[in-house]
């Protein structure tokens, strides 16, 4: 199936999100969609997909004029929409999940579970894979459960699949599986949009690219002799400086200290340091723990042994709330989850934590925190309409900016970012890495905890490597390397 969106116009009042858009996709290609975070990928897609009109343009497929009003209708057409979170039910098997709401029935009128399994079967073979069908969704891991979604998707007989950041919670070895599946389905002609904002991933996969910036397309053409460098400068619009890592540099006192902390089954045994103006790195591959070490340091989750510092005294910290009152702030993981509060505006949701700073007799100043919010969004370049618009109006690299600018806005004495450029574009993570360079240079000491190992060599001075919860060792120095953090992430 051949796309063509031409002329696509989109505005959300004042705000011109798309602007004269026009974007082609061959079956059989696999065309990475670019842009930094409001640049307008998902809205064009969501035009596509049938979620949002369009104000102007059109779409055709096979040069056949098309219209949809729902996403049922995009569906119909061949066009399914693989989304960053995973619509799945975890307490159904795979197979009830590809048949989800379409389920074949004999003639009695009961579900027929044996032909379901048998179609099931003959996608998975289609796509060149083995997996139970008869398992509960909740036993794959990740790369599987995006395998069962690419696998719905051709059951309903999609030519067309758009894929939204579909390596965020993959490791190095399901990316790689995850890619050598898609390029089996370009060669049987299904087209694919891949929307990432991991450029090596894009020039590895894709054939084709289309860049937006501003609601513009300004690049589109061949992969074939594109550089990352490439694609940084059309997102940006100019050449993307990179910020050199550091000299070492003496840091101050020890600030925020673990020894022996265990909480089973996540992590037992763990002891670390960080100091003033130090960046302590913490890494492994998926389900190593070192998420729930900082939540048990955060008082978000407890631990049965062990025992946290603060300047060198033992501390207990029973909440979150407790954290930030020693001056410990924390950016979670999920955002969708832990991070944001859907029903508040984007003031409120960057702000939240300055309410008892700027409250006296029980009422929030509004000019200082709206003055505090503002140096945060403005240094933070937040892409974002009126301060009292709902927070879910932004983009997803736009929201975690929001949560970061939250934490800084009561310049915390330690901070902990738990994948702070996941969801953001190349331009806006440089400027996060400036900023965490800054902070450091300024006396904070920050935890950095990622599963790339390129983010932890670009941005810590030493880091705890962890396997399956337990430590596997500590880098630094010559050895701050990707490869022996892999090393030591696989159990080396």
């Amino acid at each position: 199936m051949n796309l063509l969106m031409r002329g696509i116009h989109k505005a959300f009042g004042d705000n011109r999100v798309l602007i004269d858009v026009n974007f082609a996709l061959n079956g059989g290609d696999i065309c990475a969609l670019l842009g930094e975070n409001g640049a307008g990928k998902s809205t064009l897609m969501n035009i596509l997909g049938g979620v949002l009109p369009a104000d102007r343009g059109e779409i055709l497929l096979d040069e056949q004029g098309a219209r949809f009003l729902t996403p049922s209708d995009s569906l119909n057409a061949g066009i399914a929409f693989i989304h960053q979170e995973l619509n799945l039910v975890n307490d159904l098997s795979v197979y009830e999940n590809l048949f989800l709401g379409r389920e074949l029935k004999r003639p009695n009128g009961l579900l027929d579970h044996a032909t379901m399994i048998d179609k099931t079967l003959a996608v998975f073979d289609r796509m060149g894979i083995t997996l139970n069908a008869s398992m509960p969704v909740r036993e794959l891991d990740a790369s599987h459960k995006q395998m069962v979604e690419i696998s719905r998707a051709l059951q309903m007989d999609a030519k067309l699949i758009i894929m939204d950041e579909p390596t965020t919670t993959l490791t190095d070895p399901e990316v790689e599986h995850l890619f050598t599946l898609l390029h089996t389905l370009a060669g049987q002609g299904v087209g694919i949009i891949f929307i990432s904002h991991k450029l090596k991933e894009a020039v590895t996969l894709c054939n084709r690219y289309a860049v937006l910036r501003d609601g513009y397309l300004v690049a589109h053409g061949d992969m074939q002799g594109v550089t990352t460098a490439d694609l940084s400068r059309y997102m940006v619009g100019h050449d993307l400086v990179m910020e050199e890592k550091a000299a070492p540099q003496l840091h101050g006192k020890p600030v925020l200290a673990a020894h022996g902390l265990t909480s089973e089954p996540y992590f037992r045994d763990i002891s670390f340091t960080v100091h003033q103006g130090e960046v302590l790195g913490v890494t492994g591959l998926l389900g190593d723990g070192r998420s729930e070490v900082f939540r048990a340091v955060f008082g978000d989750l407890p631990y049965t042994a062990g025992e946290v510092l603060m300047d060198g005294q033992p501390l207990t910290i029973a909440s979150p709330a407790k954290a930030v009152a020693h001056g410990i702030a924390y950016v979670p993981r999920d955002r969708k989850t832990n991070g944001i509060l859907k029903d508040l505006s984007v003031l409120d949701n960057g702000s939240i934590v300055t309410w008892p700073k700027f409250a006296k007799n029980g009422m929030v100043d509004e000019h200082r925190q709206r003055a505090a919010f503002h140096a945060q969004r403005d240094a933070l370049r937040i892409k974002m309409g009126q301060d009292d618009d709902p927070i879910t109006s932004l983009s997803g690299g736009n929201q975690q900016k929001v949560m970061l600018a939250k934490w800084l806005s009561i310049a915390p004495r330690v901070l902990i970012l738990d994948n702070p450029t996941q969801g953001v574009d190349v331009g806006a993570k440089e400027e996060i890495y400036h900023i965490i360079h800054r902070l450091a240079r300024e006396g904070t000491a920050i935890v950095v905890l990622s599963s790339e190992a390129t983010e932890i060599v670009r941005l810590c001075d030493r880091a705890l490597v962890l396997f399956h919860g337990s430590t596997a060792g500590e880098v630094s120095g010559a050895m701050l390397n990707e490869y022996d953090i892999m090393r030591l992430s696989t159990g080396g």
